[in-house]
């Protein structure tokens, strides 16, 4: 729903905002919330929204929900707010060329542009769960909201599941469309298949499921699509991805976005869209949020691990282990050298210790850059903004809890969501996310964390609620989703191949990467380890298009 449309610098009010109570103009109901309770008040507002509000004083405010599913970027010039939705349409009109190098590295680093920062040199943008108060020439910036997890501490699974399975079907039924013309993301896993199954549990019809495949050993899983498609009777719709679709689809979708972005399921994701578009669906819903609110990725549990160092006694710790494992004798012997990893990666506190695979750190700064481009950036501001986020988050919380706050922003606001909702906006369907229904957020908030991981199980309260809604074959599937065999198909594909090549060599033409590293990376890397070193070529791609796009000019000094 859109109340009025995001016209820059006038008040306006996107998306579906839930009040507690009906609002025939949206707009005045967000004034009349401020009026009530002032900066805070969209603490207390559900759903997904953007808003704008001019004060009666002069002033500004803005807010965005607590996952940026919609987005307001905003820069102060001349004494004034200014705002839009999107940082392109900022700068234009604001008259900023200027890009960000520190920005460039923050992509590079974490393969998207985590708020505030943008691409655009002095504009900024409203991070998830935060408002922005301009008031007398002084701004404002700051969180709104923040997780409070209350942990039940006798819980009954009967009751919570019943509990779940209503906020569930409520949070569907509530973004269906008036005209039926709702579909779905269907890959074939456990969020996916929920939202399928329930809309065929609340609509009493067949729900469209909109499924993207790979032929690619070991990529497809449109298998399973299929086994949720026959459970719910799905009027199932199929999508095989080639090569030449990404080499038509490539530049279009990088250019669309409003800074570079660089998560490779995009491409796929703007597939399924539009399709879903082509057949008369004006809606979406997306699948996005179980793993982050219920402790579905695989490295809570590896964390989990990593944790039981952290609490072993310091003597211990300091007197007998770590002098065992953390010598140049131990780390040798093959029987011992897995303690020995395990030690030293377990010293790493968090959240640092969630990057040790960065790809980035394993290729060596200076051996991907160029000097100049090091010497104009801070290459530790990706981590510190990290540890900031880290340090702001709830201390009283587990270590899983601590992380599912983490990902909320760095893996949900700043680069699953902003995925799904570019690519579907630019197909022409609307799209929204039950799974991040405000409602089942706050439930989450109270379920015990043996509920989400016990053990090592990976989110075993909502497999367990959904045991026998689910079919089986979904519920004990390792998850997967779109991923993308960009690397071998750039090793295979003549005409994707030169796309990559020539990209990449546009980047290094711009004095941000070496020219030897480029060539390293496509003529013997990339055929080496095609999944692995895959991943770098599609972000230095996905950057170079953009640029092309939107700042055709810009380069660094490379000295």
């Amino acid at each position: 729903m859109q109340a009025h449309a995001p016209t820059p610098d006038q008040p306006f009010a996107t998306g579906a905002p839930r009040f507690g109570c009906p609002a025939a103009d949206v707009l005045a109901a967000w004034q009349d919330a401020y009026a009530a309770r002032g900066a805070t008040c969209a603490a207390d507002v559900g759903g997904e929204y953007a808003v704008a509000l001019a004060l009666p004083g002069g002033g500004t405010w803005l807010a965005v929900d607590r996952f940026a599913v919609h987005s307001l970027c905003y820069s102060v010039k001349d004494g004034r707010l200014h705002y839009a939705t999107r940082a392109d349409t900022l700068a234009r009109q604001l008259g900023i060329t200027e890009i960000d190098t520190q920005a460039v590295f923050d992509y590079l680093y974490h393969h998207c542009i985590p708020s505030p920062r943008t691409i655009y040199a002095g504009i900024l943008r409203l991070p998830a769960a935060h408002y922005a108060l301009f008031e007398n020439g002084r701004l404002t910036v700051a969180p709104y909201w923040t997780p409070g997890f209350r942990e039940e501490t006798r819980p009954s699974f009967d009751a919570l599941r019943d509990e779940f399975r209503d906020i569930l079907r409520t949070a569907v039924k509530e973004r269906l469309t008036g005209d039926g013309k709702t579909a779905c993301f269907l890959s074939g896993g456990t969020d996916s298949s929920t939202v399928c199954g329930l809309l065929r549990e609340t609509t009493g019809q067949a729900p469209a499921g909109y499924s993207i495949g790979f032929e690619a050993e070991g990529y497809d899983e449109m298998a399973y699509a299929r086994i949720a498609a026959k459970a719910f009777g799905a009027d199932h719709h199929e999508y095989y991805v080639t090569p030449a679709d990404l080499v038509k689809a490539i530049p279009g979708v990088a250019a669309h976005y409003d800074q570079p972005f660089g998560n490779s399921s995009a491409v796929p994701a703007f597939y399924c869209a539009r399709k879903a578009h082509d057949d008369g669906y004006t809606r979406l819903l997306a699948g996005d949020g179980g793993d982050e609110l219920f402790g579905g990725n695989v490295r809570y549990a590896k964390e989990r691990v990593f944790h039981v160092y952290s609490q072993m006694p310091s003597p211990l710790r300091s007197g007998v282990l770590n002098p065992l494992f953390l010598n140049p004798v131990t780390g040798s012997i093959p029987l011992l050298k897995k303690g020995t990893s395990y030690i030293r990666q377990a010293r790493v506190p968090m959240p640092d210790r969630m990057q040790s695979y960065n790809l980035l750190d394993r290729l060596g700064l200076a051996e991907v850059f160029t000097p100049g481009f090091l010497a104009a950036v801070d290459t530790q501001a990706p981590r510190q903004h990290q540890r900031a986020t880290w340090a702001a988050g709830p201390h009283d919380a587990s270590l899983v809890n601590q992380m599912l706050a983490f990902d909320w922003r760095y893996t949900l606001a700043e680069n699953d969501l902003p995925k799904v909702v570019g690519t579907t906006a630019l197909a022409g369907v609307d799209v929204s996310f039950p799974l991040l229904d405000t409602r089942l957020l706050d439930f989450s908030l109270k379920l015990p964390t043996s509920y989400k991981l016990k053990g090592l199980k990976l989110r075993w309260f909502f497999k367990e609620a959904l045991r026998g809604f689910l079919p089986d074959e979904i519920l004990t599937k390792k998850k997967h989703g779109f991923g993308l065999p960009f690397g071998p198909w750039a090793v295979k594909d003549a005409a994707l191949n030169a796309l990559a090549a020539e990209s990449l060599r546009g980047v290094a033409d711009r004095g941000l990467v070496r020219t030897e590293f480029v060539e390293s990376l496509l003529t013997q890397r990339l055929r080496e380890h095609a999944g692995y070193y895959g991943e770098m070529v599609w972000i230095l791609m996905m950057l170079e298009q953009w640029l092309r796009a939107h700042a055709p000019h810009y380069r660094v000094d490379r000295r």
